[in-house]
């Protein structure tokens, strides 16, 4: 077991400052998605996973526990990657199937402290396999990702949707730029479904998710010395039929200014002002496999769950 890191935390404040400073004076302001994952961010998104509404993961979960055995088949790897691999925990799905192959496994994440942890944990759990780290923006960073052996990256979640257009299509080039000839992608992503679907994953009527968006401010407040007040913002799931992406956001209830100490900014809100969080674009099957073909992906296997809410495409690299 072994963890290598590659962005320091001052690093990724620094990031995160650029960040914050290119969104809130940016026309609609806007925050990146990453702020929304401290640790009771983290929290709260492991319990919108488990709501009623909010079938993604469960969705690609079952398709996980259905096809990991024909991946494992299909690919044969001897390294798994994973980009974003948080606790790791539904990975365990593919290393059991892939044990007659692998021998090794890597998780990337951004967050050293919730890397160490599940590395900690797999190491115990998988002893015949290496289990090496990478502390990391993946973004940024895919040619630390260690080769020595057939790899097979896996992008799970539906995690590809946070991306807009042109940076979806720029990562995508740049992981198969990475890869090399007869290695694999395994994708998550989710399709295009009616609204009435949709909106309420990502606005339940616990309002977990609104507690999620709210905690955004919160962090910026702690790690930018901010005086946001969360409590005269509403959480809003928007559907843009459009761009087929779903946009949270947060609404200003009442005119005010916000006062962001370390960026040396006052930001003026109007009573209504909405601020994008987070995009989740959601795919057709024919648009998103020609995206990887212009990547330089083959796309050998897609398995859609029954409802055809969410896809599993497994790929190689031509």
């Amino acid at each position: 077991m072994t963890i290598d890191v590659f962005i320091t935390p001052e690093q990724l404040d620094e990031t995160l400052r650029g960040d914050a400073r290119s969104g809130l004076t940016s026309t609609p302001k806007r925050l990146s998605p990453t702020w929304l994952y401290d640790e009771r961010g983290s929290e709260l998104f492991d319990q919108i996973t488990s709501l009623p509404e909010y079938y993604p993961t469960r969705t690609e979960f079952a398709l996980l526990q259905r096809h990991a055995a024909d991946i494992a088949e299909a690919a044969r790897p001897e390294m798994l990657v994973e980009l974003g691999s948080g606790s790791s925990e539904k990975t365990r799905v593919l290393l059991d199937a892939l044990k007659p192959y692998i021998h090794t496994y890597v998780p990337q994440d951004v967050s050293e402290p919730a890397l160490s942890a599940a590395v900690r944990r797999l190491s115990v759990d998988y002893p015949d396999l290496t289990v090496r780290g990478v502390v990391s923006d993946f973004t940024g960073s895919l040619e630390h990702l260690p080769a020595g052996g057939h790899r097979m990256v896996a992008f799970l979640g539906g995690t590809i949707g946070n991306f807009a257009p042109a940076e979806r299509i720029e990562f995508l080039t740049h992981l198969g730029t990475i890869l090399e000839t007869d290695e694999w992608l395994l994708l998550g992503a989710g399709l295009v479904v009616d609204p009435d679907i949709l909106i309420p994953a990502y606005d339940d009527a616990a309002g977990v998710t609104a507690e999620f968006d709210r905690n955004v401010l919160r962090v910026v407040n702690r790690r930018l010395d901010a005086d946001f007040d969360p409590d005269k913002f509403v959480h809003r799931a928007v559907w843009d039929a459009e761009n087929e992406w779903i946009e949270m956001r947060l609404e200003a209830t009442e005119a005010m200014t916000v006062k962001v100490r370390d960026l040396d900014l006052d930001l003026t809100f109007a009573t209504g002002e909405q601020m994008c969080t987070e995009i989740s674009a959601k795919f057709r099957l024919d648009g998103i496999g020609r995206e990887l073909d212009d990547a330089g992906f083959t796309v050998r296997h897609e398995w859609v769950d029954p409802d055809g809410r969410f896809v599993l495409f497994a790929a190689s690299r031509r």
